[in-house]
C-alpha cells in the first residue's frame, strides 16, 4: 500500500536545488527557535500562557490580559508552526527526489518527530511551572532537533569527497570535539537552571547547584572545547586537500572564541538579557559548527556517495581515517 508521498513521488520529482531550500529553511527556524525560547526565559515570559495546549483558559491564542508575556510566549509557540512547515518541505522534497534517497528522507522525518516530540516537552513544561530540569530537558530536545536538521543539510548540500585521506588519529580527534562540545551545552543548561534566568521570577525554583561552581566547570569546559579545536585546525593545515575541513576547523574556532567573549561578558557584567540571549544564539552555532567539523572530517557520514571518481580504494582510506 503506496503512502500519500509515495504515489506523488511516482508522478512528480522534485529538484535538488527545491531539497536544499527545504533543508535550509528547517536548519534556520531550529536555530530560531532556540532563541526566541530564550527570549521567553529572559523575559520571564514562560507562563505567558498559563496553560497548554491552549494559552489561557478558552482563547487558543493570547488574550490582551495576558499583556506582553503572553505575546511573547505564545509567539515562540507559534512559531513551532513554521517549523513544521520547514520541515514538511523537506521531508515532500526528499521523498520527491529520483533516484529516492531512503537515509535523506528519514533523517528529514525524524526532524518531524522531533518537532513533535519538543512541542510536547514545551506543555510539559508549562504544565510543571517551569521545573528548572524539564526546562533543560526542553533546551536539550532542541539541540536534538539542530542535530538532525544539520545532519540533513549536509546530506543535501555536499556529497561524499576523495580530496583528502585523514588519519585515523584526525578522525577519533573530531569526534571527541563533538562529545566535549555536547558536555559544554549540557553543563551550560545547569549554569541556566542554577542562575537568575532559570525561569519566568524568583518564585520558580533553581535548579539545587551553587552558580558559580558550574559556571566555572562550564568555562573550563569552554576552553577545552576551543582547545581541542585549534589542535584539529593546526593538523588538517597539514593534510594536502583539507582545504574545506580547515576551513570549517578555523570557522568553529573564530565562533568558540566569541561565544568565550560573550560568557565572560555577561558573566562579569551581571548577566543582561540580551547578552544571554546572544550566548544561547552561540551555542546553537558551536553545536552546528563542531557537526560540520566532524562531517568533513568523516565524509563518508551522512553524505550522499559521489560518483566517478570516488573509488573503492579511496572508499576504503575514508572509512579507515
Amino acid at each position: 500500500m503506496k503512502t500519500p508521498l509515495g504515489w506523488a513521488a511516482d508522478r512528480w520529482t522534485l529538484t535538488p536545488r527545491a531539497l536544499r531550500w527545504g533543508t535550509t529553511a528547517a536548519l534556520v527556524v531550529s536555530i530560531l527557535i532556540i532563541v526566541t525560547g530564550g527570549v521567553v526565559r529572559v523575559t520571564g515570559s514562560g507562563l505567558g500562557c498559563p496553560t497548554w495546549p491552549a494559552c489561557d483558559t478558552g482563547s487558543l491564542t493570547t488574550t490582551p490580559e495576558l499583556g506582553i508575556h503572553g505575546v511573547i510566549e505564545f509567539t515562540n509557540r507559534a512559531l513551532t508552526g513554521v517549523l513544521i512547515a520547514a520541515v514538511g518541505w523537506a521531508i515532500v522534497a526528499a521523498r520527491l527526489q529520483s533516484p529516492r534517497d531512503r537515509t535523506m528522507t528519514r533523517l528529514a522525518w525524524s526532524q518531524f518527530w522531533l518537532v513533535v516530540i519538543n512541542a510536547l516537552a514545551g506543555g510539559v513544561t508549562v504544565l510543571s511551572e517551569l521545573n528548572p530540569y524539564i526546562v533543560a530537558m526542553h533546551f536539550v530536545l532542541a539541540v536534538a532537533l539542530l542535530t538532525t536538521t544539520t545532519l540533513t543539510w549536509h546530506r543535501a548540500h555536499r556529497s561524499q569527497s576523495a580530496d583528502a585521506v585523514f588519519p585515523r588519529w584526525v578522525g577519533r580527534l573530531a569526534w571527541v570535539l563533538v562529545a566535549v562540545t555536547a558536555v559544554l551545552i549540557l553543563v551550560g543548561t545547569l549554569v541556566t537552571g542554577s542562575g537568575p534566568h532559570a525561569g519566568d521570577s524568583a518564585d520558580v525554583p533553581r535548579m539545587a547547584f551553587v552558580w558559580a561552581d558550574v559556571a566555572v566547570v562550564h568555562g573550563v569546559l569552554g576552553f577545552a572545547t576551543l582547545a581541542l579545536g585549534v589542535v584539529l585546525l593546526v593538523a588538517l593545515s597539514r593534510i594536502p586537500g583539507a582545504e574545506i575541513a580547515r576551513r570549517r576547523a578555523l570557522t568553529f574556532v573564530v565562533v568558540v572564541v566569541l561565544q568565550a567573549a560573550l560568557g565572560v561578558t555577561q558573566a562579569l557584567i551581571g548577566l543582561p538579557e540580551w547578552l544571554v540571549v546572544l550566548h544561547l544564539l552561540g551555542s546553537a552555532l558551536v553545536w552546528v559548527g563542531a557537526l560540520r567539523v566532524l562531517l568533513d572530517v568523516h565524509p563518508q557520514l551522512f553524505a550522499r556517495t559521489q560518483p566517478g571518481p570516488y573509488t573503492l580504494e579511496t572508499q576504503e582510506h575514508a572509512l579507515n581515517a
